[in-house]
């Protein structure tokens, strides 16, 4: 996932009408009734998991127009309940139920004190408002390398998006991470919270930090977990990720030096080799209708080289390994292969629902020269992953709909932060959490993504520490992984 800013033609909106809209969204919302809990739907979800749902507006801004239902879950407090911590599931889209329904042993000794409550949000895949085909396929990007060919690019993006949009446009526009947040309030309003404890995970960290721009008295404790960062411009978002990019492509080429699986020495120079033959003839899969270009390479790369290493329970690297050297001799099928067991495509999708999402959050380049910037800056930072610092905002080129929750300076008064991430993580989260004085972070020296809901004990008890005992760990603190990670 990216850090996210919004795009720089937007800024001359008129201050005077955003600050009349701003006072409407933040107003406080009207108590409901509690929760009916019962039972969820699913023979996979636990026995002690509750469902219920809450009633929000579509649109905020019009708190009596239209609403929809928020489905929520619980997993109750199985000792001296003192609150409710609320958890953010990732994605963009991604539900919040499920998470506590397949993570659920990792918020064992948590809720000894704390129910533990999330939801399925509005820009979750399943919710139902747009055609399931709108989560699960996008379009195939290419990097452009001129103007028009930026501008073609925007318009078959927005052709794709269009078709989605048209089936509910109110609902397609308002997707944004603000709106989430709010949606939250609401549950938390529901829940007669006065304040919640909150764990945000990957993207969830957007809308945490909206929820925190727009309701910092109702925050108790902000774990932030492998957070994306939206409070960086394109530039120096660009800045951070290629560096973490190369180093992790440096790891992977460390042990592919010294492992009898990738069959040649100095797999860097092989890598460059083969991406900037694949950017001059694509390399076809063998018996479908597709190529990959070294962009291609590059974004399908990227996966495996976040997840785990080369532990033999672990393939990722050694898939890794083997697709570079079958596409050395003529065949991108080890790539596409591991891309469509994923997604059901050949080449990884743009993917509509998402976008609708990180668009709105401002997860877009502002024009042909700021994307040509962030290029330039790829191929010098990180040689080996150029394109995966273009590939998520690439996707928002020529959206139809505008950004409308805009990155925005955290105010004061916020509680302490605490952030963790793995080598991949870290460095995103711990931007954020700076920002706050007094917070912390923790850093873990391994792979992966998301630590709380993955079990890392180490890490676990650091997090709960803080959301139970407002405890921070010390400066420089860092968890190892251990032989089950």
């Amino acid at each position: 996932m990216e850090t996210r800013a919004p795009a720089r033609e937007r800024r001359s909106m008129n201050l005077i009408a955003i600050g009349a809209l701003l006072g409407a969204l933040t107003a406080v919302p009207q108590a409901s009734a509690q929760p009916a809990w019962g039972p969820c739907e699913g023979a996979e979800r636990p026995k002690d998991l509750q469902c219920s749902s809450v009633e929000v507006p579509v649109d905020w801004a019009k708190p009596d127009g239209r609403t929809i239902d928020i489905r929520i879950a619980r997993l109750p407090a199985t000792g001296e309940r003192i609150g409710t911590v609320f958890s953010i599931p990732g994605g963009p889209g991604g539900s919040g139920i499920d998470d506590l329904t397949y993570y659920r042993d990792s918020f064992t000794d948590l809720r000894k004190r704390f129910d533990v409550v999330s939801l399925e949000p509005r820009n979750a895949g399943t919710f139902g408002r747009l055609p399931q085909k709108c989560f699960t396929t996008g379009p195939w990007l290419t990097r452009p390398d001129t103007r028009g060919e930026y501008a073609r690019l925007g318009v078959k993006i927005r052709q794709n998006a269009q078709e989605c949009r048209k089936v509910d446009p109110e609902f397609f526009d308002h997707l944004d991470s603000a709106s989430v947040a709010r949606d939250i309030d609401a549950i938390r309003a529901s829940l007669g919270e006065t304040r919640l404890s909150f764990i945000a995970t990957s993207y969830g960290g957007v809308p945490a930090v909206a929820y925190a721009r727009l309701f910092p008295e109702r925050i108790r404790t902000m774990y932030l977990d492998g957070a994306v960062n939206q409070l960086r411009d394109a530039p120096a978002d660009a800045r951070t990720r290629y560096r973490t990019y190369e180093a992790q492509f440096e790891r992977f080429a460390r042990w592919c030096d010294t492992s009898d699986v990738c069959g040649a020495p100095d797999v860097a120079a092989h890598w460059r080799k083969l991406v900037a033959a694949a950017d001059r003839k694509p390399i076809p899969v063998k018996g479908e209708d597709a190529t990959y270009s070294g962009f291609d390479l590059q974004v399908a790369a990227m996966p495996h080289l976040v997840g785990p290493g080369p532990a033999p329970e672990y393939p990722r690297w050694r898939q890794l390994a083997q697709a570079i050297a079958t596409a050395e001799r003529g065949d991108a099928s080890g790539f596409a292969g591991y891309v469509k067991a994923g997604t059901g495509s050949l080449k990884p999708q743009s993917y509509v629902g998402m976008n609708a999402t990180m668009c709105a959050d401002g997860l877009r380049f502002d024009g042909y020269r700021e994307y040509r910037a962030v290029r330039a800056m790829g191929e010098k930072v990180s040689p080996n992953l150029a394109g995966m610092g273009l590939w998520h905002r690439l996707g928002c080129t020529g959206w139809p709909a505008p950004v409308s929750n805009p990155a925005a300076p955290l105010p004061s008064g916020l509680p302490p932060f605490l952030g963790a991430g793995t080598w991949t993580d870290h460095d995103d989260t711990a931007d954020i959490v700076r920002r706050v004085p007094g917070s912390a972070t923790v850093r873990f020296d391994g792979h992966g993504h998301g630590l709380y809901l993955t079990g890392d004990t180490c890490t676990i008890a650091h997090a709960n520490a803080y959301l139970t005992d407002l405890r921070l760990p010390p400066s420089n603190t860092t968890c190892h992984p251990t032989p089950s990670n």
